[in-house]
Order: structure tokens, then sequence, then C-alpha cells
């Protein structure tokens, strides 16, 4: 009851204590002219955002960076909530958070940067950029350009160890990085989009081959420093500048209302995709850098055309469905958005610019996967593109079904996470989908034939504000969202086989978790009664009970890999290897159990009594069972 009291009372005083650790910078202009792009007026914009933020503060987030720019300076810049909870520092001008992926805008930056000196051709075989046999794990001989990584089609799997860590001191070089999680290319170049780290933390080992810099100082020199981002560093060890350290906000997880726990800072050797630090302030210096005005220069490319090539779509799975600008995804405002949001363990960010309007914002969250700010907070200041009268539409039962992101690991034990997570789309009505994806529903209403808009549902699906649904012959061939595709499940993996697969599960998983209480039951009998059995029983019984045993271990240490990985899927291969051998090490000593088990069956099965065979074959065919299961979900490797 004490510590109940003790939340209770703190969530109030966060609560009463957001517009206290507000700070407003000096920068903001409230009696500016002019509106947002949804067509909020900038002299009240400041009142707009308390009022929205307001509602979360302190209740479902811990602290949130807010600046948005209209034609060339700052109109609003405001912290909301504490950077560090426990010793009440607030949410300030100079606190430095995360930026996760909106780092890969460095990366494509630098890449056109290079592109314009010549030194890049967007259309050229990556190959030709790296070491000879730098990629090992291609499945095609079809080229990867540069824009195969930019629009995220390169067809690389998900590979989901040595991503990130929790500490320093396990960050190697980029280039060790990307050696040590190299992924296979599990689609042809082009065929799928899955949004992949990996792709973009290649293009920056390119960047740092042709330029001769690492690609962390390439980024100080040609992009920070040119902007006076003073406060940022394109790298994820902070600890390398002392003074930004110090700035640092700490991470946290919601748990529930009021209530958050402290997460883990962010380190990675492919730090480039993600690892990127500094100000709410300076994010949005690297924004207006993309929104120069009419007749000036962006100050990050020498021609003018490199800049509109930038900003130029580059790939769409349809007309009308928002697609990818040279790694900007394109966001369907009331005028063309561009942007890019991003996730690291304990922060989560957002950052839009509307060319149109000359206005950019930014939104920055020292929480993990926050989105009632990030993504609803950015919804309401860049509005959303009215919806066209549509006519002929086909029926949303079309596209209805379960569906696997392209985005996936297709190799290792991990490959079953994505069959625990599949997009499920059932019409409601003739125009509109019900979508439910990981606990989480969202209404789509068609817009256009097979094309539908977000209209309602939980605000972390904001991240997908469209959906579009590729059909062929009556089929459907692929549901596109925001940065990745969904697929129609593979025939090995039919849903008839997953339900299949998960009744075995249930049954082994239950029978071997069980078994070990009834052979104890079974020994203290035994032993109270006092009787003397053959020698040929006693052996078999004690076979049947190693062999059954061996079972619970098998299914014990899996267990608890899969509860590792669901508290922290942020680890390095070495963690979960060893784990990978006791499924080795347990499944050859129940190859030692269960031969000898059946040769003595053999041997007595005249004399053997239904109960005695059935003692002995049941673990036996459970334990098939088990390793069958374990070989179809890659649990060996």
């Amino acid at each position: 009851m004490l510590r109940r009291g003790f939340t209770l009372v703190f969530s109030i005083l966060l609560l009463l204590s957001f517009s206290i650790t507000a700070f407003a910078s000096e920068k903001v202009s409230g009696g500016a002219g002019g509106t947002t792009p949804s067509g909020i007026p900038l002299a009240g914009l400041e009142a707009f955002v308390d009022d929205y933020v307001k509602e979360y503060i302190g209740k479902h987030t811990v602290g949130t960076s807010v600046v948005m720019v209209k034609d060339g300076r700052v109109v609003l810049s405001k912290g909301y909530g504490y950077a560090d909870m426990e010793q009440q520092i607030p949410v300030s001008p100079d606190t430095v958070m995360e930026w996760g992926s909106i780092s890969k805008l460095t990366v494509w930056t630098s890449v056109m940067q290079l592109a314009e000196q010549g030194k890049i051709h967007l259309n050229t075989d990556i190959r030709s950029y790296l070491p000879e046999n730098f990629l090992t794990k291609l499945k095609y001989d079809d080229p990867i350009t540069m824009l195969n990584l930019m629009n995220h089609n390169a067809g690389f799997e998900e590979y989901m160890f040595d991503m990130a860590y929790q500490s320093p001191k396990e960050v190697r070089s980029l280039e060790e990085g990307l050696q040590l999680a190299q992924p296979a290319q599990i689609y042809r170049p082009g065929e799928a989009v899955a949004y992949s780290n990996y792709g973009n933390s290649l293009a920056a080992f390119i960047v740092e081959r042709i330029s001769g810099q690492p690609y962390h100082e390439y980024v100080q020199q040609h992009i920070f420093d040119p902007l006076g981002m003073k406060d940022s560093i394109a790298y994820s060890v902070v600890e390398d500048r002392p003074e930004l350290l110090k700035h640092k906000a700490k991470g946290y997880f919601f748990q529930e209302e009021g209530s958050f726990t402290q997460g883990s800072w962010n380190y990675m050797s492919m730090y480039p995709n993600g690892g990127n630090n500094g100000t709410a302030e300076d994010l949005a210096k690297f924004a207006m850098a993309f929104l120069p005005a009419a007749g000036e220069q962006s100050p990050l490319f020498e021609k003018p055309e490199t800049l509109n090539t930038m900003l130029a779509r580059s790939y769409t799975s349809a007309e009308g469905m928002p697609g990818n600008a040279h790694g900007f995804w394109e966001y369907p405002g009331l005028h063309r958005t561009l942007g890019h949001g991003g996730n690291t363990i304990a922060f989560a960010t957002n950052l839009q610019i509307v060319p149109e309007d000359r206005f950019a914002i930014v939104i920055m969250s020292n929480q993990a996967s926050e989105s009632n700010i990030v993504y609803g907070l950015t919804k309401a200041i860049i509005g959303m593109r009215e919806k066209a009268a549509a006519v002929n539409l086909p029926d949303a039962s079309e596209v209805q079904g379960k569906f696997m992101a392209a985005r996936r690991p297709g190799h290792g034990f991990m490959n079953l996470f994505p069959y625990l997570t599949l997009m499920k789309l059932e019409p409601q009505g003739a125009d509109q989908l019900r979508v439910s994806l990981a606990g989480m529903t969202g209404s789509y209403k068609q817009v256009q034939p097979y094309l539908y808009q977000k209209v309602s549902g939980d605000s972390a699906l904001d991240a997908w504000p469209m959906l579009h649904a590729t059909v062929n012959d009556g089929k459907v061939k692929a549901i596109s969202v925001y940065t990745t595709d969904y697929l129609p499940l593979p025939a090995g993996k039919s849903m008839p086989v997953l339900l299949l697969s998960a009744a075995f599960a249930v049954l082994v998983v239950g029978y071997f978790m069980f078994a070990p209480f009834v052979l104890l039951v079974q020994t203290i009998l035994s032993k109270r009664n006092a009787r003397t059995r053959p020698a040929s029983r006693a052996a078999s019984r004690k076979l049947a009970a190693g062999l059954t045993l061996t079972g619970t271990g098998i299914v014990v240490n899996n267990l608890v890999l899969a509860l590792r990985m669901i508290s922290n899927n942020e680890r390095a291969y070495a963690e979960v290897y060893p784990q990978i051998m006791v499924n080795y090490g347990l499944t050859g000593l129940a190859i030692v159990f269960l031969a000898p088990l059946l040769v003595l069956e053999k041997k007595k099965r005249p004399a053997s009594t239904t109960r005695d065979k059935w003692s002995a074959i049941f673990p036996g065919a459970m334990m098939v069972v088990l390793v069958s299961l374990l070989v179809f979900w890659q649990f060996y490797s």
C-alpha cells in the first residue's frame, strides 16, 4: 500500500509539474503569422501543443522535446516532462536524446553528396564499392544498387542479433559489425520492401571507403559542422563527447499509467542506422537544410538539382500510396510530406518536413515506442490529405487474410517470431478493413481501389497511415505499409500447418513439463511397495525416465531462451549460442537413452504388457515430435 500511495502521489506531482518543467526557447515567435500545414495558427501553436501533451505527460509519457520550424526560423521549441525522473531533471533545450532511425537520413545525405561529386552512382552494383567477396550470403546474382538500399528492397533478411548493445564495451568497428551481423539475402533485389538496418549501414560503409574517413567523422565535417549542429554526434558512444554525455536523457519503458521503469542507452557497431545522438533543436537545423528559400541553396549540396533529386520519389507500390524518396519516407499530409521515424531501446523520435510550406516538425521522446505524442501530435500538426470520393471500389473481402512481414528473419530460431505477429485483415463492410497486429487494432477505409487510409484505432498504427494491397489474378501478392511489405504465408507454413505445429508444441511442452512430477510420484510409490521388477523392465523404466527428463531439459532450455529474447531482443549472438549448443547436447543425450530403449523393447516385446509398451513408446514418440519441431523452427541454428 505504501508503494502504491507513493506512486499515486508521484504521478500527480509529475502531471502538475509538466508546465513547470517545460522550457520555451527564446527563438519561439508566439506572435508570428501563418499556420501549420494542418491550419493551426502559429500565434496559438504553443497553447495547442501544451493542451495536447498534457493528456500524456506523466501518465503515458515520461518526457518529450518538440521543435517546429517555418520559413527558416524556429516557431516553437519546448520540452515537457523529465529527462531524468529520479533526479527530477526536466527536458530542456540542451537535453540530448537518441535519434534512432532518423540517423539513416544522414547516411542518405552523405550518399547524395558523394553522388553529386560523381563518386557514387545510384544505379551501380554496390559490390563494386565493397571489398572483394564482402557479401557472402547473397542468394541472387542480380545487382544490388544504392537505390535498392535507399528503398529497402535489396532483399536482406532481418538478422536479429548484434544490432544493438547495452554497453559501449561491446561496440566494434563499423566493418566488423557488418561482418558479424551479415544477413542472408532471401528476396530478389526489387522484389519486396523489407526495412533493413543492415542495408543502411552498408551504405555508410561505402561512404567510409570512398571518402577515406570514418563515417561519423565524415558526417561531423560535411553535415553537422556546416549546419552548426554543435550538440550532436553521429555515433552511439556519447561517452566520447563528455559535454554531451552530461546532458543525455535517461530512457524509460511504460509500465502502466503513471508508472515507468528505466531502460538502457543504445550502443551499436552498425551505428549509422540508429546511433546518432543530439538535441531536438540540432535535428531541426538538419531539417531546415532541406527547406531552402526560393533561389537559395541548401548548405548540404553544391547544386540545387541534388536536393531536388533526393526529395523526389524513388519508389512506391502504387499511385497514391506513400513511398520512398531516396531514403525519406513519404507521409500523406495535407501537402507532400517527407520524413523518418526512429526507435532505440528506450527512445522514440519523429521528423517530418513539408517542402511546399517550408515547415518541419521534430519530436523526440525518452520513452520506448512512445506513439501518442511522437505520432499523434505529428498527425495533428501536419494534417492528413483529404479522402477523395471513390467509385467502383472492390469489396474489402478480397484482401482479407493473415500476412507475414517481409522484414523477417529467414534463418535460425528467430524465424518463428514473425509467425507469432501476423497481420490480420478483416472486412468491416464493403469498403473498410480492420487491421490487427501485435495486440493493436485500427480501421482503414478504402479511398482508391486497394488503397486504404487509417481512420481510427491505436495511435501506434499512425506510423502506418495507409496500406495498399497488390492483387493479381484475384490473389493478394503483398500488403504494403509505411516501411515494409506484408506477404502471404508460404505454402510450407500455411495456417493449417501453423495450427498443427502449435497443437504439437502445446502437447509436447505440457507432457515434458508435467511428466517429471509423475515420475517422482511413481518412484515414491515404488519404494513404498518395495516390489521387485524383472531386470529388463527396471532398465526400460530407467531409460524411459532418462529420456523424459532429457526432454524436460530441452523444453526448459528453449523456454528460457524465448523468455530471454522477449525480455530483451537486443542481444549478441554469443549470448544465445550456448543455449543452441545445449539443444545439441541434450538431443544427443536423448538418442543415448532412446536407442537402447527401442532395442530393449523389441527384445521383450512378447512378454511386455500394454502398460509397459506405452511407458516406453510414449516418451520416445514425444521426443521425436519435440525434436521435429525444433528442426522445423530451426532451434539448432
